[in-house]
């Protein structure tokens, strides 16, 4: 299954929001531990390997 990077979320402001409140008033280190387990959650969500792989290079191509 190829990696579906067109937009997806019915609602992505209110996604972002709730992302941005999600790590409101949390230390930096508090923050990543967030984004940390919120990445394992939504990849046990994927399941699927080769997608998850995907994900991780187009991640690491798209940066600075």
């Amino acid at each position: 299954m190829p990696l579906n990077t067109e937009p997806n979320i019915a609602d992505a402001d209110a996604f972002y929001e709730a992302l941005i409140d999600a790590h409101n008033g949390l230390s930096p280190e508090q923050s990543q531990a967030l984004n940390a387990r919120l990445v394992l959650l939504l990849a046990n969500q994927v399941g699927d390997l080769d997608v998850l792989r995907q994900a991780l290079a187009a991640a690491r191509d798209s940066g600075p």
